[in-house]
């Protein structure tokens, strides 16, 4: 036992100069020796410390996430990104606080983590969750190698930290990896969700303290008592923390970082500013989502330049034509970009890109990338030509508004396909196993035309096709036979009318009940309806004055699709009725359609922006805008806690 403990302590030791420190004090051949003997000691003792690096390869794969409710509220960060707006809130502060100082530290762009460590032991680990219960991850982050498993104070504390996949190993694991991890904030993210700790190991992911959110028998006077807290307990923090009292000093630190941000090893998408002075932040105060005592400094998106090597026009279910950008490879925000979406040709011009020339290039928040406008044009660059005929069938396109259509609606391969993806999609018939690849595969080899040929499939049809196998096929067909039961709303949705949403399917299978009454459906009785306009109302209008939409749906109805009508239910009075409701942010308990439809059946209507007419705003984690428009009107605010406990209390 002896051994074990001093083989423990001293590789423990080593791994912190190593991964912590950045300053290896042993090679590579002399730690593997003493790691060996350590797991001969304890394959034959049958016995394994605490705080063992053995600890850190990893075990079975779980079951599931088990919930965790956190001890104390975890909180967003108000964001600004003017330093006008920065300086303002330093002067509210400093009004507030005398001789108050200023903690400077960068804002991580990872995944919160929870640690919580009593006597001494690591013995909880979760995400952040909705701020109020998180997931518990102890098995994924017990095989991260900046993690202690073991710190010497006793009293129970709770560190919060951000988990990031370095730069430097994201290039690593994608030179040897079967299927490349797109970006370091997503393979974190997704380690660290995964059921398996063996993949949470494989990613060599860090955890960057921050924060003690709880501490027994202690009390921090600033937010530098904390940092030398994490510090000496041997939590991996990164050099970048500073104290200043003066906005100048401030703005130049948060400039200096935001310059130099492109050679981290890490990702980070801004700074974070809190007053130091730990006793005086109660005085401050919290909002209901973020403490009055810190706020993050959003940098401007990244931005980058590459060149436009082509452009690919596709169409959609609807014969809307969209040119598609080919660029040549760039690193942005931690991916690889070799596509970006234009809008339509009107977009090309209004940014005067040109094929072969040097475009900006932008990609915020993890979006798909938006192509700025023209950087530089060159000899070679020449004109991006408006197309005349269809990439899928060749024929004449016609300019509707902006956009460039395909008329030939019934006979062009990509509409065709698309609208089936359209109809078979979760929110519409919702069956279940059909992808893009499937569709091609349905078109080319089962001569599928249209979305009721999917009824005519048979297991002979589906069980010769490539990659299909007896389960595959057998689930496939049960999925198509259980779409033949679907609610009206659902079916409009379906169909794929211009311009109709499933909002707007959802309003138009109340209003007229059931399908009849909407395809006979006047002007007038469209646009009475909320939300729905002339241009909505002519949409519906010209879809069912076409007969081959009309033959299309009795031909489905006759292969067995049976519509349930919508019926006037009367609704009980309870907490939700007439009332409009915002969803935003995460919800742990709930997806954001199922809990829509909860709400609709209560009596709710749930919109999608805040006014001064909504009577309730109900978040999850990470809820942005519409929490801050909603505090400002004074509008009731649920988090997913109160939400449950109501909803249970209506639907008794």
């Amino acid at each position: 036992m002896d051994r074990m403990t001093e083989l423990v302590e001293k590789l423990n030791n080593y791994n912190y100069n190593y991964y912590v420190l950045d300053n290896p004090i042993i090679s590579d051949k002399e730690w593997d020796k003493l790691y060996d003997e350590l797991l001969k000691l304890e394959k034959e003792t049958g016995i394994i410390l605490e705080n063992s690096p053995s600890q850190k390869v990893g075990g079975e794969v779980l079951s599931k996430f088990n919930k965790v409710t956190h001890k104390v509220q975890l909180y967003s960060l108000e964001k600004v990104n003017d330093y006008k707006d920065l300086e303002k809130w330093v002067s509210d502060i400093k009004s507030k606080v005398k001789n108050a100082s200023f903690s400077l530290d960068y804002k991580y762009d990872g995944l919160t983590v929870v640690l919580t460590y009593k006597n001494g032991i690591l013995t909880s680990a979760a995400t952040r969750g909705n701020g109020q219960v998180g997931e518990e991850i102890l098995a994924q982050v017990k095989t991260i190698r900046t993690v202690p498993l073991t710190i010497d104070y006793k009293g129970e504390v709770i560190i919060q930290g951000e988990c990031i996949m370095k730069l430097s190993e994201l290039e690593k694991y994608n030179k040897k990896a079967d299927e490349p991890l797109k970006n370091a904030r997503n393979a974190a993210a997704g380690a660290l969700r995964n059921l398996d700790p063996k993949v949470t190991k494989s990613r060599n992911l860090d955890v960057i303290g921050y924060n003690v959110c709880y501490i027994e028998g202690k009390e921090f006077k600033t937010q530098m008592e904390m940092q030398e807290f994490l510090i000496k307990n041997k939590f991996y923090v990164v050099n970048n923390f500073a104290i200043q009292t003066e906005f100048k000093n401030i703005e130049d630190v948060f400039k200096n970082i935001d310059v130099n941000r492109k050679n981290l090893d890490f990702l980070i998408d801004g700074a974070v500013l809190k007053l130091n002075n730990v006793d005086k932040r109660d005085e401050i105060g919290y909002t209901i989502k973020f403490p009055k005592w810190a706020i993050a400094f959003k940098f401007e998106a990244e931005e980058t330049s590459t060149t436009l090597l082509d452009i690919i026009w596709t169409v959609g279910r609807t014969g809307k034509i969209t040119p598609g950008a080919v660029l040549e490879p760039v690193e942005l925000c931690g991916a690889t970009i070799t596509r970006a979406t234009l809008n339509n040709y009107e977009d090309i011009l209004r940014k005067k890109v040109m094929l072969n020339s040097r475009v900006f290039l932008r990609r915020s928040n993890e979006v798909i990338p938006e192509i700025l406008g023209l950087a530089e044009k060159y000899e070679n660059s020449k004109k991006v030509e408006k197309i005349e005929y269809c990439p899928s069938c060749n024929s004449k396109l016609v300019d509707i508004g902006p956009n460039l259509f395909c008329l030939n609606t019934y006979n062009c391969p990509e509409q065709i396909k698309e609208r089936i993806i359209h109809y078979a999609s979760r929110d519409a018939m919702n069956i279940d196993g059909i992808s893009d690849k499937t569709i091609d595969l349905f078109y080319e080899k089962l001569n599928l035309r249209s979305v009721a040929d999917l009824y005519d499939l048979t297991y002979d049809d589906l069980f010769n096709l490539e990659g299909f196998k007896n389960k595959k096929t057998e689930n496939m067909l049960k999925a198509i036979e259980n779409s033949k039961n679907v609610s009206l709303a659902k079916f409009i949705y379906a169909i794929g009318i211009l311009n109709v949403g499933k909002k707007t399917a959802l309003d138009l299978s109340k209003k007229f009940k059931n399908l009849n009454n909407l395809i006979n459906a006047s002007m007038e009785d469209l646009i009475n309806i909320k939300d729905v306009g002339e241009i909505v109302a002519n949409s519906i209008i010209d879809y069912f004055k076409n007969e081959k939409n009309i033959d299309l749906i009795n031909l489905i109805l006759q292969k067995g699709v049976k519509i349930i009508d919508s019926e006037e239910v009367e609704i009980k009075d309870n907490f939700f009725k007439d009332k409009k409701v915002v969803l935003t942010g995460s919800l742990i308990n709930y997806k954001r359609d199922k809990l829509s439809e909860i709400l609709q059946n209560l009596g709710a209507e749930v919109v999608s922006s805040v006014s001064k007419n909504t009577d309730l705003v109900i978040v999850g984690s990470d809820a942005g805008s519409k929490l801050d428009k909603a505090t400002k009107l004074g509008i009731k605010i649920m988090n997913e806690e109160e939400l449950i406990k109501t909803l249970d209390n209506c639907l008794e």
